[in-house]
Order: C-alpha cells, then sequence, then structure tokens
C-alpha cells in the first residue's frame, strides 16, 4: 500500500486543489501560508502531507513545475528570449533561473534550445552511477513527411472550438499505463449515482505533463467523465468545468501502443500548418468503450489547445 493510498480520500483531494493552485500561479510569487490556505490545512500539516502524497517538499514540487513549464516554452514557444521565458515562470532573476535550469536538465537553457531544433527531438532524463541527471537527445522513429501520411490516413483533423465540459475527475501522479485503475474508481463511484447511464457519456483524459519533460513517475493526469446533470464531489472525485477551448483535433481510432505516434504525428500536424500550442493542457475525449470494439480500439479525439 502507497502513502498515498493510507491517506483519506479527502486530504488528497484537498492537495490535488493546492497543487492545481500552485500550477495556475507558477508566474507569481508562491507563499506557503496562501497555498496550505487553499487545501484548507495549517502550513505545517499541509508541508507535511504534501510531501506524502507528492513524495516532494512544497519548494522542490514548484521548482521542478517552473522548470518544467521552462522547457516547454523553449520547446514550443520560439518568440520568447530566455530572459522572458524566466520572468514568466517567476524567477526574478536570471542567473538563478539558468542555474536551478542546469541543474535539473545537465543544460542551460540556451543549450537546451540548441538541442531542440527539430520537432523530432525526443528528451530522456537518466541518472548515471555517480548520481548526476543526463539528458539523451533522440530522433524520432519518423520524419515530418511520415508522421504528416501517417495522421493523413489514420485521422480527420480540424480546428475548432471544443465547447465547455462539465467534468467529475480523480487527479493522478505517476505512470501513464495505470491511469486504468483510476478509471476504475472513478466509475465505482459514478455507478451507484446512475452516471454511467448519462446520454451522450464521454471519458476524458487530461495531461497537465508532457512524457517528453517530466519523470514518468511524476507526470499528473485527470482522469474525467463528463456530466450532464449536478453532483456533489465526495471522497476522492472532485468537480471542474474545462473552458471553451481552440484546438487542434484529431479523431483517431487506436489501439493501446499506437497512441505515442498519434500523439506525436498530431504535434508535426500543428507545427507544419503554423499553429503554435496554447499554454493550456491537451486532452484526449473517448467516444467509445474499447473493451466493446470487435478489435480492442478507442475511438478517440486528441485535442491540442492552440493560440
Amino acid at each position: 500500500m502507497s502513502l498515498n493510498e493510507k491517506l483519506p480520500n479527502k486530504t488528497i483531494v484537498r492537495i490535488s486543489k493546492a497543487i492545481s493552485f500552485i500550477e495556475e500561479n507558477l508566474s507569481d510569487k508562491l507563499v506557503l501560508e496562501e497555498i496550505a490556505k487553499e487545501a484548507y490545512f495549517s502550513s505545517f500539516h499541509f508541508h507535511r502531507l504534501f510531501k506524502i502524497v507528492t513524495k516532494e517538499t512544497v519548494n522542490d514540487f514548484i521548482t521542478r513545475k517552473r522548470i518544467e513549464k521552462a522547457a516547454s516554452f523553449l520547446i514550443h514557444k520560439k518568440e520568447k528570449s530566455v530572459t522572458e521565458i524566466a520572468e514568466a515562470i517567476g524567477f526574478t532573476n536570471l542567473s538563478s533561473f539558468s542555474r536551478a535550469f542546469k541543474k535539473f536538465y545537465g543544460l542551460s537553457p540556451a543549450e537546451f534550445r540548441k538541442e531542440t531544433p527539430s520537432k523530432f527531438s525526443k528528451i530522456c532524463k537518466e541518472e548515471s552511477k555517480n548520481g548526476q541527471v543526463e539528458v539523451r537527445f533522440e530522433e524520432y522513429i519518423c520524419n515530418i513527411q511520415n508522421a504528416l501520411n501517417w495522421i493523413k490516413m489514420n485521422a480527420k483533423t480540424e480546428v475548432k472550438i471544443v465547447p465547455e465540459i462539465k467534468v467529475a475527475y480523480i487527479s493522478h501522479q505517476g505512470r501513464m499505463d495505470v491511469i486504468g485503475d483510476v478509471y476504475n474508481r472513478l466509475m465505482r463511484w459514478a455507478i451507484p449515482k446512475g452516471l454511467m447511464n448519462q446520454p451522450d457519456l464521454k471519458m476524458i483524459t487530461i495531461y497537465h505533463d508532457s512524457p517528453k519533460i517530466t519523470d514518468p513517475n511524476n507526470l499528473r493526469m485527470s482522469a474525467c467523465m463528463t456530466l450532464s446533470s449536478e453532483v456533489n464531489s465526495e471522497d476522492e472525485v472532485n468537480l471542474k468545468t474545462l473552458p471553451a477551448t481552440k484546438c487542434i483535433v484529431s479523431r483517431f481510432e487506436l489501439g493501446f501502443h499506437e497512441f505515442q505516434q498519434a500523439w506525436e504525428s498530431s504535434f508535426v500536424w500543428m507545427s507544419e500548418h503554423g499553429y503554435k500550442k496554447a499554454d493550456k493542457d491537451p486532452f484526449e475525449i473517448y467516444h467509445n468503450n474499447p473493451n466493446e470494439h470487435p478489435e480492442g480500439k478507442s475511438i478517440v479525439d486528441l485535442c491540442i489547445p492552440v493560440e
């Protein structure tokens, strides 16, 4: 049993609210007392519980999220200078930002940007024998044209406004391949309430971190289900409304092992058609139960928010 599982579900939900507050305010000065207030804890208890849930101190978590957001900006926001990026993520001093970034990725921000000029640079962080973090850069398995051809053959892609969606969700931190267990917990909550019988029910996975940037054990996701009526949040289940968002939407019919290629190809399509990723989280909207598909495939929209 993990430490998270020993905590009451309501405690985990309250910590999750604090995490969302941090992620939404990375450009501001974040004070422990204010963050703890978001979770309705005293500073002392919040600091202890936060580390149990996330395996990181509050300060370490904030620093990591800022550095990872900076890495995303360096990849996707070529028009922003390193100084502008440092300011956008809450660093008031460029030298302290550069030191923190290099400590995390093993490269200065400028070197990192230079090493990732291609849309197909895949960042893999590995820990060497001496405990230092090393960064390995590899090309993706396909070139630009192959990716464009693949998405043309396998998806219908368009740019549109995805309307506002009300959801119930459970937050998850950790490896992507166990998100199915999180959905099972969400459905166990929903079934007694009759929510699995809602008309036009959809499941949605929101990716709060990029696997290109964040360690697999630190990836944050939300397992969501759409709501057509009012319900109350309880246990580990929380509620929120996803705002209407301009997205590149690619409709696929995918087997489990095709999702990575689908996402990579969707980002290639975005770049090659002149769109820039917005500072919002990508998400998947599922239109079927893959267990009921003759080939076990998911009919899914991959949605990339764009400016």
